[in-house]
């Protein structure tokens, strides 16, 4: 990767990151902006986030709290700017806080990836300084950009998966934070047959991306992806989602019903009537892979994935 596609420097009282991403800027864009998004990945190494309100519009909040170093940090952000899906501008803190600070990301496509620039300006050079001796602001927004960087890697690859039929199947896609494998293990030992597609594909197989840190051997060994046929046709599909990426799977949102469609005309329909009054977490799109997907939770509390792709 280029060098000034990927790269850090400081300016007097700016910080400015600079990341090339391979997802189209739609998708950066969705992942910046929706909070079951951003809560996966938001923050240094280690912390993790409770996200209260978010609404991403001019003059509009989003609050939250991170929790590090054993401490509760409350946070606020005002959106001063949005124009999707190319540009956000707010403030970090309140107004009248010296230690707060403006952002400005730009989201410039690049073919079919994202040159992603965040420009944090600080009210002083002295004020950053500070900052970076009290909390380590400057390695922190490293960090923050490389656990979106890998989040979206999985979760992209984690859909690439989702394989297309020339006839539509419906499946049951589980998470579960580490033992995928010996879930789908106990499911096989009870409904017998064998795992089909790749068979069981692992994290380790994830082409490493220059910038983003070393997957532990224990990461590495978990799993991809994973299907198994069950009762009557029907199909269990499943993936790992660790905490150590940034993931935060509960009891409720470890488990969606996978459509898959027979046509792009089907899906939107299925899509529409599920989801009014329910709640999107991913619009229904095309994706880079040649996907037309989206995901939401239902007026009810169920969770669907809609996933269509013509036959090659």
């Amino acid at each position: 990767m280029d060098e000034k596609n990927n790269s850090f420097r400081q300016e007097g009282n700016q910080l400015i990151h600079t990341r090339l991403l391979n997802a189209p800027r739609e998708l950066v864009w969705e992942v910046w902006t929706n909070p079951e998004h951003i809560k996966a990945w938001w923050g240094p190494i280690g912390f993790t986030l409770t996200h209260k309100s978010m609404q991403v519009k001019q003059g509009s909040e989003w609050r939250f709290t991170m929790h590090g170093f054993g401490k509760d940090f409350e946070n606020k952000i005002e959106y001063l700017e949005v124009i999707k899906p190319s540009l956000l501008t707010y403030r970090h803190g309140d107004e009248d806080d010296k230690i707060n600070f403006k952002v400005f990301v730009t989201f410039d496509a690049a073919g079919d990836k994202t040159l992603l620039t965040m420009r944090s300006v600080f009210q002083s050079e002295e004020i950053l300084a500070e900052l970076n001796r009290q909390v380590k602001a400057i390695e922190g927004g490293k960090q923050t950009l490389d656990k979106l960087e890998v989040y979206i890697n999985t979760q992209l690859t984690i859909r690439n998966q989702l394989k297309n039929k020339t006839m539509s199947r419906v499946s049951t896609y589980l998470n579960f934070p580490s033992h995928t494998e010996a879930a789908f293990n106990f499911y096989k030992s009870v409904f017998g047959g064998e795992f089909i597609g790749d068979g069981i594909t692992r994290f380790g197989s994830i082409p490493p991306a220059e910038g983003m840190p070393r997957l532990s051997a224990e990461e590495k060994n978990l799993i991809l992806h994973i299907e198994l046929p069950i009762l009557g046709g029907h199909m269990l599909m499943g993936s790992d989602a660790p905490a150590s990426m940034g993931f935060d799977i509960t009891f409720g949102n470890n488990n969606h019903i996978n459509l898959e469609p027979e046509t792009r005309t089907e899906t939107k329909r299925l899509y529409d009537a599920l989801a009014a009054g329910g709640k999107v977490t991913m619009e229904l799109q095309d994706m880079f892979w040649g996907a037309y997907f989206g995901e939401f939770t239902d007026k009810y509390g169920i969770n669907w994935m809609l996933n269509f792709q013509s036959a090659s």
